[in-house]
């Protein structure tokens, strides 16, 4: 059974199917057709809702999420707004009233998704008022795409929102709310779904006995990617371990060494995390995907689906990453770099799974440089993605780490390009032969985002653009440059940007 509460009214939804997603959960069994089904892959942003979970304060907290790919048992315990749920009679939200004073909607199938984005972020901005930026903007809204409007209409309504009078629908009356959804999260440890098994366990102990009794049992937590297996290819995910209230997962641990994130952290909340010791990763982050799946993807989902286009291992590859590992037989730790095996195939046994990955701390003089290409800067899957660490040491590279997504059948290091820079001054000739080193080494892929030779001819590239930012922001070595040729430094400070 999945009790929830649905725009203000609680919902007790018996004989669901585990495999069955929120979205159809609303539209088959809840009558709520607001909500649109667009790609059925997370990408589009038509079936956008908000979702309401108790903070530290026993405060209601919305974040946005794609329904056709959230699993519906995790509604369980948590306040559900649709579009539906927004007005008050027929006094419209603001961030509905904004959407047609601004003419931000023509064939209005997107607008129910694009409506609820800007509900949470007008829900964050009445908890933590900031200035609406471009990048805010477009972190809020990158994950909803419109084929007729144009943006700039949209943009606008989100900017004017905050003016209106304030609107709240007639559920935020209710003061007992946010108690009566705390109250539903009691610790039950799941039961079996109809047609299937789905089970929610909230701690390391009940997830060992788990994958004791039932090996293959698949593991759910974000499910932004296991869930394109039933909505893309109709397959039946019947066997399903959600990790996602498992305690000791959603720890964050820091140590003198570096950190220890558990694997059901989801990257929202790694961010903040990752602004100071490493910026280049945190700016990635912002990146991946769009919000509705950084609300809900996990650090330690992303590790073990083992895409070879994945966005987080090479960052995780680049900074010697650990992983610890679990399972009915215990716990072992394991570098990042033997975990990956083969395409879609790793190092974890049957009945193990990922508890926590642990992140070095980067050496003072130390560097990290991460670098997406992609066909569009929102809410797109990399063509190639390169992670470099390194230190300078009296004028020469050493702990020189490439890592490289898209690269190979696995997110990989380059060992052999490595190599051709350790030790060496970072100067046009070592580089020369880390690129032919690189070609070497690595056999991309073609696919939709790129052929082989591009995916070659591109990760070249983005080593050379290493070796420009390190003149930029080192001064280039010796034999590279004229320090006095204006317009050398012309390039060099353009690439320092």
């Amino acid at each position: 059974m999945i009790d929830f509460y649905l725009n203000g009214r609680r919902q007790r939804c018996q004989d669901v199917t585990a495999d069955t997603s929120l979205l159809e959960l609303l539209r088959t069994r809840l009558d709520q057709t607001g909500t649109k089904e667009g790609c059925a892959s997370g990408d589009c942003g038509a079936c956008t809702v908000a979702i309401g979970e108790p903070d530290a304060d026993g405060k209601l907290v919305y974040h946005n999420a794609n329904a056709c790919i959230t699993p519906a048992h995790q509604l369980d315990g948590c306040h559900l707004v649709t579009v539906e749920g927004l007005a008050a009679g027929e006094r419209l939200h603001p961030a509905q009233a904004a959407m047609v004073d601004c003419h931000a909607s023509q064939c209005g199938f997107c607008t129910p998704g694009i409506v609820m984005s800007l509900f949470t972020l007008y829900e964050n901005q009445r908890r933590q008022p900031a200035p609406l930026t471009q990048d805010r903007l477009e972190e809020a809204l990158g994950g909803n795409l419109c084929r007729c409007t144009g943006y700039r209409p949209i943009r606008d309504a989100a900017l004017a929102m905050g003016d209106y009078p304030a609107a709240d629908p007639e559920w935020a009356e209710d003061a007992q709310l946010a108690g009566n959804v705390a109250w539903l999260r009691r610790p039950r440890n799941g039961e079996p779904a109809a047609g299937g098994h789905y089970v929610a366990p909230q701690d390391l102990a009940a997830l060992r006995a788990l994958k004791a009794r039932r090996p293959g049992a698949r593991l759910v937590a974000g499910g932004t990617d296991l869930w394109l297996e039933t909505t893309q290819q109709l397959k039946a995910l019947d066997d399903l371990i959600d990790v996602r209230q498992v305690a000791e997962l959603n720890v964050i641990e820091e140590t003198t060494e570096g950190w220890w994130i558990g694997a059901a952290v989801t990257l929202v909340r790694l961010i903040p995390l990752l602004a100071a010791p490493y910026p280049a990763f945190a700016h990635l982050m912002h990146r991946f995907a769009s919000s509705q799946i950084r609300n809900r993807a996990t650090l330690g989902g992303n590790v073990a689906n083992a895409s070879p286009i994945g966005d987080t291992p090479p960052v995780l590859l680049a900074l010697d990453a650990r992983l610890r590992l679990d399972g009915p037989r215990g716990a072992r730790e394991l570098p990042l770099a033997d975990f990956f095996l083969d395409y879609k195939r790793t190092a974890l046994a049957e009945d193990e799974f990922i508890a926590a990955i642990f992140l070095p701390r980067l050496a003072a003089e130390a560097n990290l440089k991460v670098w997406k290409l992609s066909k569009r800067r929102e809410d797109d899957i990399s063509a190639v993605l390169a992670a470099f660490a390194w230190r300078l040491d009296d004028g020469v590279m050493r702990d020189v780490h490439l890592a490289f997504g898209g690269m190979a059948a696995i997110p990989r290091r380059a060992p052999v390009a490595e190599a051709a820079l350790e030790g060496r001054a970072p100067d046009a000739a070592a580089f020369a032969e880390a690129r032919a080193a690189l070609a070497g080494e690595l056999t991309p892929m073609s696919d939709v985002r790129g052929s082989a030779d591009y995916r070659r001819l591109a990760a070249g590239n983005l080593l050379e653009r290493l070796r420009l930012m390190i003149a930029a922001e080192h001064g280039p070595a010796d034999d590279d440059v004229d320090n006095n040729n204006p317009a050398t430094k012309v390039t060099l400070d353009a690439y320092a940007h």
